[in-house]
């Protein structure tokens, strides 16, 4: 007999004695308990008592297992697929792994992470490509991050893919992070290093003409469950996602993304 059906028999009983004997004496009362003690002991010597937890556990892990799977499919869903006319992509352009990061300039993790993800890419043979997004948390880094975004989409329209990361490259080198950079300083000078043409930069700057594209990459990394920076999302050549909150150290960088090349 299943151990459900004898428990909820084995209950069924304890409980009908225990209401004949409601308004009996106390040696009936003794003996009701006695009863009890003894059919819980032999389930739990027989096991059926342990079984039919593990049997409830088992159903919680399913159900949580199942939710995180539901949720992963709505992450998966909302990821604005990659676009070699939109995003700005590092490494091999038809590389089998992706990994989409949705930063922010003034954000000390992601400084950090942006060197991770770079030796990530520089060590993968052409086997992963890093898809950099905008996502300024202005709640941490009023004004600036958002600017740095703004000042970094200037970049590529006057100097294409290559530019954008020389920017970042160089602006993640210089600045101190948690909204302390010098804005009217660094900026202009990041875009002279890199060669850009600093009248038309800070035209471009003032235009604020990229508010629009760097909040529809917010709301993309809200909306695949970033919650701060920097995020990310994995994605093998097949479509499965891994999700990695934080600046992960590289071994679990590369863990992952050699998980998502075996979903080839």
């Amino acid at each position: 007999m299943p151990v459900a059906v004898v428990l909820r028999a084995s209950v069924a009983a304890l409980a009908l004695f225990a209401g004949s004997a409601a308004a009996q004496t106390p040696a009936d009362a003794a003996l009701v308990e006695r009863v009890k003690q003894e059919v819980l002991k032999e389930l739990r010597e027989s096991g059926a008592l342990d079984r039919a937890v593990d049997a409830g556990v088992e159903r919680y892990v399913e159900r949580q297992r199942a939710a995180a799977e539901q949720s992963a499919q709505r992450q998966t869903a909302a990821l604005r697929p990659v676009s070699g006319a939109r995003d700005h992509i590092r490494g091999n352009p038809d590389a089998p792994v992706t990994v989409v990061e949705y930063s922010d300039f003034e954000c000390p993790f992601c400084k950090r992470f942006h060197g991770t993800l770079k030796q990530l890419v520089d060590q993968s043979n052409g086997k992963a490509r890093w898809v950099y997004r905008h996502f300024p948390l202005e709640e941490l880094h009023p004004v600036k991050a958002r600017k740095e975004a703004v000042a970094s989409e200037c970049a590529v329209e006057l100097g294409g893919n290559d530019a954008f990361w020389k920017f970042a490259d160089r602006f993640f080198e210089l600045t101190p992070s948690n909204n302390k950079t010098d804005i009217e300083t660094v900026l202009p000078r990041v875009a002279r290093e890199i060669g850009l043409d600093e009248a038309r930069f800070a035209s471009c700057l003032a235009s604020d003409r990229y508010a629009r594209r760097i909040e529809e990459d917010y709301q993309n990394a809200v909306a695949t469950g970033g919650r701060g920076t920097p995020w990310s999302i994995i994605v093998s050549k097949s479509g499965k996602t891994y999700t990695l909150s934080g600046a992960q150290p590289y071994a679990a960088v590369k863990r992952l993304v050699d998980l998502a090349l075996e979903e080839q």
